[in-house]
């Protein structure tokens, strides 16, 4: 006999409570997220297809066109950044190319060139560069443009037939 009036906890289970989002969590899209903890130290380039929070030493190249980098209060980065979205909490050499935005916190330490068609700069952020927010920059556009061709069709060109006329033929097929 329960005297207590205790409900038998093997017929009830509590939902499990998910972890609190930390805010650079909140502000990057959806889907999967790599760490890079405070004690990793990478040298290189880095590639991939999930947003990325550096919390330790990247030194290199970061390449996340489609996706969002977060450089966490504890980031210490020297190397050139290409992202979808960028966000900067810590120490920043190099330089920042996003297609969409980038967003310095006021605990951010930056030395270097942001390009982008939306910045946002905290009051208290260390800022030495320049910032290039023209849309139509040629350093955003070489830097996503494989992306773009990599979508598009490869277009005909043209090819002379003998007669002297320019004709099209598709890239990559054959004369018969």
């Amino acid at each position: 006999m329960n005297m207590f009036n205790k409900k038998d906890s093997s017929t009830e289970t509590e939902a499990p409570r998910p972890a609190p989002e930390s805010p650079a969590r909140r502000e990057t899209s959806a889907g999967s997220r790599a760490v890079i903890g405070s004690s990793i130290h990478v040298d290189g380039t880095l590639r991939g297809n999930e947003d990325l929070v550096i919390e330790g030493k990247v030194n290199g190249t970061v390449e996340l066109k489609k996706n969002s980098v977060t450089i966490g209060a504890q980031g210490e980065v020297n190397a050139d950044v290409y992202a979808h979205t960028i966000f900067v909490d810590g120490t920043m050499e190099g330089n920042l190319v996003a297609a969409e935005r980038i967003v310095i916190r006021k605990s951010a330490k930056i030395r270097g060139s942001i390009t982008a068609p939306r910045v946002s700069l905290e009051d208290g952020a260390r800022f030495n560069g320049t910032i290039d927010m023209d849309p139509e920059s040629e350093v955003l556009s070489k830097a996503f443009s494989r992306q773009a061709d990599k979508q598009r069709p490869t277009p005909p060109t043209p090819t002379a037939n003998g007669s002297g006329k320019a004709e099209t033929k598709a890239a990559g097929s054959s004369a018969a």
